[in-house]
This record gives C-alpha cells, structure tokens and sequence, in this order.
C-alpha cells in the first residue's frame, strides 16, 4: 500500500454540517477498499481568487490516507459526478516523517 494525500473543496450550498459527513463517507470508502486514513484535516471555508460553477467560495478538506493504487480510480469515480463536490485532488504523499526531519535539524 502507498501513502496518498487527496484534497476536496465541498460546495457550501450542498454541504450542511462543513463536510463531516463527507469525511465520514470517504473514510468508509478507503475503508471499505483495504485502506486506512491517517489524517483527516477540516481547512475550513476559504474564498476562491476566481468563482468555480459560480461559487465564491469552498470549503476545504484534506486527507492523508494508504490505500492500494487501484484505490484512487474508484474514489475519482465516486465523487466526480457528486454535486457536493466542487473540485478534488490526489496525489503521492511525499513528505519527510517527523523523525527524519528532526535528525537533518540536529545534524
């Protein structure tokens, strides 16, 4: 399994409790498919620099999950035709862990 980071801007008019259910929803899917989510991070509302369907601003969630690599396929699939969601992105999560990052501080 491989270590992924996948960010959804949600549509404020169809998303009523800031996205809880929605993370909720995508947790059981990565659960569902073998997978597990490390982190998953409310970013809140925040305003568009340009309008997206007409819509001035989002409302941000990131995650960081492991999951197969057919795995990001179906999530795609899932949420690309759901009206709540405005945009979506995954990608390899390619970041130093905490322990490597505190050994190049030391040296």
């Amino acid at each position: 399994m491989k270590k992924y980071e996948a960010i959804f801007i949600l549509d404020i008019r169809k998303v009523e409790d800031e996205g809880e259910a929605f993370s909720k929803e995508f947790a059981a899917l990565i659960g569902s498919s073998g997978g597990k989510v490390e982190e998953s991070i409310p970013m809140g509302r925040i305003q568009f620099s340009y309008e997206i369907n007409k819509r001035k601003a989002g409302i941000y969630w990131n995650f960081v999950f492991e999951a197969a690599a057919d795995t990001n396929e179906k999530i795609l699939d899932k949420f690309r035709l759901d009206e709540r969601v405005l945009r979506s992105m995954i990608i390899a999560y390619d970041r130093p862990s905490k322990d490597a990052r505190t050994k190049l501080i030391e040296v």
